[in-house]
């Protein structure tokens, strides 16, 4: 028997039925070692003795660790099939230390899609483990534990902030920064002159240009007014132009570009883009068959296989016709692309979105849709537009007017590019330089400049990948992560930072500031990059980080003073001292000012419940978030207690490699591990949709 261990379980019996019935296919369900928060510290790293990892396996894998060394043992081979990133890389590496296999020839197979053709040809060309990339991680990984640990430690002691992290705290600053220019934005007055003029019976509004076609400002009422009185009732034609538009499709999705468009079209959370994107990839019960739909979703590449081209244009050909032919695009990558080495697209032979719609929920159908109509646009021929250009003026004072219909649809027959232009699709007017065109109406309008958007997760994930903070695997993560340490509301996918946010942002930057810059941080990511490929020490990186590092963890111990405790307006009826806000272990309280000396604790609660927006599926009442004796949040019935009704708080949606423990037995969904107030159970991803969950059985020991 031949063993092969990939890291979802989801995977397992496509993989073991397109292989045959002589391989066993079994799962790591993600990571089964990390570093161990024992020793001093709790960092898991020796730095002293040149920054050794110690790794311990997680506690909730030692059964899976069981599991698998007594497969492997009944295995005349083993191979590893890990995903094909660099995650996947150190989980193959942990797997032959764990399990006792030599590392220099134990094969590890590389593929991006879950189909019988692309696992076929993964096992015709193994290779071994590549240890530039194992390092690559390893680096990263020790980078964020010290990190993570040192600093969230202080922030915590000090402002009570809950974490900071090298990617995290650089988005956290690119939030900052742009919610402080939104509240430093002067709104300045100005005007618009609207017009409308009637051409071959139709009514149009010519924009205002300006003077002899030279924009101006009009700052005040009195400056429009002025130049709506020298608008006669009559405009001249002093420009005809017409030209042709090419507009070229966009290249197919990476990660980033996908989150972006889900959120744009479909209004998909980034996490919950991902969390389809990895049901898709991994499998859908398509006619009774387990198949993969998509590549694999964590990428930053723009590239196609050359079987997947040549698959497309022969359907293009055949549905749409040879004039749609277009050519493979793929944007010029900046230093080394990551992870997966496609884009993400369709698997297989074609299938269109309406031919497996009833195998799919709603959202996998609209987010496979997406993914299928812009791999395909993109190897299509650019859309070409007419334009016709018209410029009319009156003494010095020119206006224009703008018309375009499409010629050749191209790529715009599956991806179609919104044009809100108002004149888009109109008959082009006769017309002709030195016509006269009769005015219908002339006005003025006050307007004031607005203040930038808050970001969407969209934008920041657009500009995390600009800057180069983070990678594919990390965008949804990070969010989530700020979210979850209240850094951040999300309102609907719009980021606004938090009181606490700004705190921490304002500490790190002044205490810190290269983990907070975002080119010091993209020139890390450069650094880590240059590691995979062999080019970096990994031991001069972390040096040289650490040296700098540790001495600003020691001047921030010294001149980072706590915030002053929050004064209630109440006295201690105790010893008369001021009443204060705390933070204890088990979250917030009430306690005199004048401790260690006066030790009174007022017993009420001190957080009111605050309403979540949803209602109360048991009783109808609405939602509250409360906390418990521990400090941890939960949300809950505001009825209670004639209603004990508690959401089950789900996971991050930005699974874990494995997360998806199997199928669920009621609907198209996946089992997860979910956490209520009794423990953790198991629970179907489309929730509310579908309510099925099952109890996590205790494995017995030995």
């Amino acid at each position: 028997m031949k063993l092969v261990i990939v890291e979802s379980p989801t995977k397992c019996h496509t993989i073991e039925r397109y292989l045959g019935p002589e391989y066993k296919v079994v799962a790591s369900r993600g990571h089964i070692r990390d570093l161990s928060t024992s020793g001093k510290g709790g960092l898991g790293v020796d730095i002293p003795a040149g920054f050794i990892p110690k790794y311990a396996i997680s506690k909730d894998k030692l059964h899976i660790v069981r599991e698998l060394k007594g497969d492997v043992s009944k295995a005349d081979e083993v191979i590893l099939a890990t995903d094909p990133d660099r995650e996947g890389e150190a989980i193959a590496w942990h797997l032959t230390k764990v399990l006792n296999l030599p590392v220099e020839t134990t094969k590890r197979l590389e593929f991006h899609e879950i189909t019988r053709d692309s696992i076929e040809t993964a096992m015709t060309a193994p290779r071994i483990i590549d240890m530039n990339l194992v390092a690559s991680q390893e680096t990263r990984r020790i980078l964020d534990r010290i990190i993570g640990f040192r600093l969230s430690s202080l922030i915590y002691k000090k402002i009570h902030s809950r974490s900071a992290g090298r990617v995290q705290s650089a988005a956290l600053r690119l939030i900052y920064d742009h919610d402080t220019e939104i509240e430093q934005f002067v709104s300045e007055e100005y005007w618009n002159i609207i017009t409308s003029v009637k051409l071959n019976g139709n009514e149009f509004n010519p924009s205002f240009t300006g003077i002899n076609e030279k924009s101006i400002i009009l700052h005040n009422e009195g400056e429009a007014q002025a130049i709506l009185e020298k608008i006669p009732d009559i405009l001249k034609v002093i420009s005809v132009s017409a030209s042709f538009r090419i507009k070229e499709s966009k290249v197919p999705f990476t990660t980033s570009t996908l989150q972006q468009e889900a959120f744009s079209r479909l209004k998909f959370k980034t996490k919950k883009t991902q969390m389809i994107a990895q049901q898709l990839y991994e499998g859908i019960n398509v006619a009774g068959e387990h198949v993969g739909l998509i590549t694999y979703m964590r990428t930053d590449s723009t590239r196609l296989s050359t079987t997947f081209i040549n698959r497309a244009m022969n359907y293009i050909t055949e549905t749409y016709g040879k004039e749609y032919i277009g050519h493979a695009k793929q944007i010029k990558e900046v230093g080394i692309t990551q992870d997966a080495h496609e884009a993400i697209r369709p698997t297989g032979n074609h299938r269109t979105p309406e031919s497996i719609k009833q195998y799919l929920t709603p959202d996998q159908y609209h987010l496979y849709k997406l993914i299928y109509n812009r791999s395909l646009a993109s190897l299509m021929k650019a859309k070409k537009e007419q334009v016709l250009n018209i410029v009319l003026a009156a003494k010095d004072l020119t206006f224009k007017l703008e018309f375009a219909h499409t010629v050749f649809k191209g790529y715009e027959v599956v991806w179609d590019d919104k044009d809100d232009n108002l004149n888009y699709h109109c008959e082009f007017p006769e017309i002709k330089e030195g016509d006269m065109v009769p005015l219908i109406k002339k006005d003025k309008e006050q307007k004031f400049t607005q203040p930038p958007a808050h970001y969407s997760e969209a934008k920041l994930v657009k500009l995390m990948e600009e800057v180069g903070i983070g990678r594919p695997s990390t965008y949804a993560s990070t969010i989530e992560i700020l979210k979850q340490r209240k850094y951040i509301n999300n309102n609907a996918g719009i980021l606004t930072i938090t009181d606490q946010g700004k705190k921490t942002a304002i500490v790190l930057r002044k205490y810190f500031p290269e983990i907070v810059d975002t080119k010091y941080t993209a020139q890390m990511e450069s650094k880590l990059d240059e590691v995979q490929e062999g080019n970096e020490s990994r031991l001069k990186i972390l040096s040289d980080f650490y040296n700098s590092f540790d001495e600003q963890i020691k001047v921030a111990y010294d001149k980072m003073y706590p915030d002053e405790p929050e004064k209630t307006g109440e006295i201690c009826p105790k010893c008369g001292s001021s009443l204060v806000f705390k933070k204890g272990k088990n979250g917030k309280f009430v306690g005199c000012s004048n401790f260690p000396t006066c030790r009174y604790v007022k017993k009420e609660v001190v957080e009111p419940a605050v309403e979540t927006g949803e209602l109360c599926p048991v009783c109808g009442k609405p939602l509250v978030e409360r906390h418990s004796a521990k400090g941890t949040h939960f949300i809950a019935c505001s009825g209670f207690p004639k209603c004990r009704y508690i959401k089950a708080e789900e996971r991050p949606v930005e699974h874990n490699k494995g997360d998806f423990l199997k199928d669920c037995p009621k609907c198209d969904g996946h089992l997860v591990k979910k956490k209520g107030r009794y423990g953790y159970f198991l629970g179907c991803t489309n929730f509310p949709k579908c309510n099925y969950m099952e109890k996590i059985a205790k494995v017995k020991r030995k």
